[in-house]
């Protein structure tokens, strides 16, 4: 077991002894405080015995207990940094009657809802309509679970947002780095589930936060290889696969072959949230007569 005299508090460094003096002067008063290891990040507990005091790492035996630290963690250590920011942040507070509880409510208007552990479609539309209801804008920010990488899991698209700077973009928070990571302008390949985007990375504090919310890129235009989207629809018809028996189907009521197709099929890059481009175009076609 690895032993600290001393660890972070709201992003202070403070020593076991000091903690243990203030718990045995007024122990009624000492509620339980969040203390995290200088090196790892990870939370510690305060230890105080007879002659001495100290902390030492929370134990992490399965997954759900690590999924459970890096909630709690990231969750302090956005009050504390919303709380530096001039924010009246707190965590876990109940709203909606008792319905709903906000990890990080930053503002009577904002609230940050930090997700680790899995998450159906069902249960995000619960709360974020409930947001909704009270008017308060919920802002989703994720765990190592749900980051983002080369290619999208359908699971992940309910925490996707989109605006006129950004596009698509999605929140990652890591705590043990203290850091938050911006993934935008995030687009799918014609035909593939393959991602393109952006990275930004943001310290998890006040100065971090700022320089977030004022974040402004410069978005880059996807170069896409149309040949290998073309031979991945190929692929796809010859395999007989759910994709390729349903372009197959279009393209034998429109008498056309792969080839026929228009060359942005192939090209443009689509939103996270849309069909390939095969079958948007069978639907404009559709819809044109």
């Amino acid at each position: 077991m690895i032993i600290l005299y001393a660890a972070f508090l709201n992003n202070e460094l403070v020593t076991a002894r000091e903690e243990a003096v203030k718990e045995s002067t007024n122990p009624k008063q000492f509620v339980r405080r969040h203390y995290f290891c200088p090196h790892c990040k990870r939370e510690v507990q305060l230890i105080v015995k007879k002659k001495t005091a100290y902390f030492k790492h929370l134990p992490q035996v399965i997954n759900m207990a690590g999924e459970k630290d890096e909630h709690a963690q990231s969750k302090e250590l956005l009050k504390d940094a919303l709380q530096a920011a001039k924010f009246d942040a707190q965590t876990e507070v109940s709203l909606a009657n008792g319905r709903l509880r906000a990890d990080v409510l930053a503002s009577p208007k904002l609230a940050f809802e930090v997700q680790c552990a899995p998450l159906n479609k069902s249960e995000f539309m619960h709360r974020h309509l409930l947001y909704q209801q009270i008017g308060i804008k919920d802002i989703w920010i994720v765990g190592k679970r749900h980051f983002l990488q080369h290619y999208l899991k359908k699971t992940q698209l309910i925490f996707f947002r989109e605006n006129e700077l950004w596009n698509n973009y999605y929140l990652e928070v890591n705590p043990y780095q203290r850091s938050l990571r911006l993934k935008y302008n995030v687009k799918l390949e014609p035909l593939t589930d393959m991602l393109h985007f952006q990275i930004a990375s943001f310290s998890l504090d006040s100065i971090g936060l700022e320089k977030l919310w004022y974040f402004k890129p410069r978005l880059k235009k996807y170069q896409i290889d149309s040949s290998v989207q073309k031979n991945y629809l190929k692929m796809q018809l010859a395999h007989k696969s759910i994709k390729g028996l349903q372009i197959g189907a279009k393209l034998y009521q429109k008498q056309m072959t792969v080839d026929e197709l228009p060359q942005w099929v192939f090209s443009q890059v689509r939103s996270v949230n849309s069909a390939d481009n095969a079958t948007t175009y069978f639907t404009l076609s559709e819809g044109a007569f």
